[in-house]
């Protein structure tokens, strides 16, 4: 029970579970039974006007009005009584599991899971088969067909892969980057096992670049981080952060600039580090939206970047002012891209359902009779990947198909039927004639050939 008498709790509050709607009826029925106060405001004395300041000096007309005191003999006691409600079930206190960002240091591990980590002569993974009916080494770039059959499925990941990158030149490694927070290393060739683990983001990974010579990798988190990897034994050499989660990350292919990489971020902004100082050495900001994709072109002195603002920007690198800025009312965001072994057009995967494709030389012009068609993956950030003969164009699609496409005549030749859920990921073996690799919603990696 609570006393209103003198308009001032008094007594002792027997504690009740009502609702609000039911305390909100009962005060405003209070409120109007109450009856309105014939009581005059006094004012504060208007004090001497020989005083300017301190106790007593003239307030005049400004003075203040005399605070109210409780009377309580000039009231009743009323006396409210609420009608106690059903206890509600109250729903659970959320988790804040998901709000912690900062991934806590030193928490980087890595999990061998190959027989040995070295052979008869001390070599580990990184070295190049040699014991294959294909020489890997070559710059050689063979004829490429449509792959007919699944041959493998490479398994460890527990949810959606996000991106997958071959070793580069030789593709005798496979790199994996998934929702489960992983990122995981397989042979391509012998028995395609798992070899090694790399753990240490605390949410979804959603790209891993390799540099030049493959010793190396970045992997971009949710988690906000950026980490850069020893491929070899899987320690973390460095990690990279500004608080805002990171979309794509590209090492700079030139070989004078290898130790730099740009990283495409949700604030709408590129940066620019150097791995060797561990630090942020450019800023890009144009964009009005996350970036998605960052493409070198021209020799590696431009990039293209492609952004959810719909537009299409072409930098110089290293100066942090567009050169060519593309905006069309037709134009829909852009989420993957891909560039073409001839370096002379990039392809991007469009949320309109369909792939653009784009000169990566001076004018960026977009080349209007090249698009192709048949395939959905709206919603999606689904991959685009040439061939390494520049042939044929592939790409997934949310019914879980992945789709191949001429590239002369854009004509669709294929359409395999590679999982249940959507497939994301598509890359196409730098050195065999008709290897693919898929990655899908579900977790699942699949060889084709």
């Amino acid at each position: 029970m609570t006393s209103t008498k003198g308009k001032v709790p008094t007594g002792f509050a027997d504690e009740i579970v009502i609702s609000e709607t039911s305390f909100r009826t009962a005060r405003h029925a209070l409120i109007s039974n109450q009856q309105p106060n014939s009581k005059k405001r006094k004012r504060e004395e208007k004090g001497d006007l020989s005083v300017v300041s301190g106790p007593g000096s003239y307030k005049g007309p400004w003075a203040r009005f005399e605070e109210e005191q409780p009377d309580s003999s000039s009231e009743e006691e009323v006396e409210v009584e609420y009608e106690e409600d059903e206890i509600e079930e109250q729903p659970a206190k959320p988790s804040k599991a998901g709000t912690s960002y900062g991934a806590e240091p030193d928490k980087e591990t890595t999990v061998f899971h190959g027989a040995e980590q070295f052979d008869y002569q001390g070599r580990t993974y990184m070295h190049i088969p040699q014991d294959l009916g294909i020489d890997l080494r070559t710059d050689d770039v063979a004829k490429n067909y449509i792959p007919k059959k699944h041959i493998h499925t490479f398994s460890g990941h527990s949810k959606a892969i996000t991106q997958m990158r071959f070793f580069p030149h030789s593709g005798h490694l496979l790199l994996s980057a998934s929702a489960d927070n992983t990122v995981k290393l397989f042979d391509t060739y012998h028995d395609r096992a798992l070899l090694r683990s790399f753990n240490g983001h605390t949410k979804s990974v959603n790209d891993v670049s390799f540099n030049n010579d493959g010793s190396r990798f970045l992997s971009a988190s949710y988690d906000r981080y950026m980490k850069l990897w020893d491929t070899e034994y899987g320690k973390c050499i460095a990690k990279f952060t500004t608080g805002k989660t990171p979309h794509v990350v590209r090492f700079n292919p030139a070989p004078h600039l290898n130790h730099e990489f740009l990283a495409g971020m949700s604030d709408k902004k590129i940066l620019q580090y150097d791995t060797r100082a561990g630090t942020q050495v450019q800023e890009y900001d144009h964009h009005l939206g996350p970036v998605n994709t960052i493409t070198f072109c021209d020799e590696n002195r431009r990039f293209i970047t492609t952004s959810d603002d719909k537009s299409l920007r072409a930098w110089e690198y290293g100066i942090p002012v567009p050169i060519k800025f593309i905006a069309e009312p037709h134009m829909f965001a852009m989420t993957r891209g891909d560039m073409h072994p001839s370096q002379k057009y990039v392809a991007y995967a469009n949320q309109d359902n369909q792939i653009t494709v784009y000169s990566a030389l001076d004018r960026f012009k977009q080349n209007r009779k090249k698009a192709f068609l048949g395939h959905n993956h709206a919603g999606y950030a689904i991959d685009v990947a040439f061939s390494p003969d520049g042939q044929f164009v592939s790409s997934g699609d949310t019914g879980g198909y992945v789709c191949f496409w001429d590239w002369k005549t854009c004509k669709m030749y294929e359409k395999i039927k590679a999982s249940e859920g959507p497939l994301i990921a598509v890359q196409w073996h730098p050195r065999e004639t008709s290897k693919v690799v898929t990655g899908d919603l579900n977790g699942t990696i699949k060889y084709w050939d």
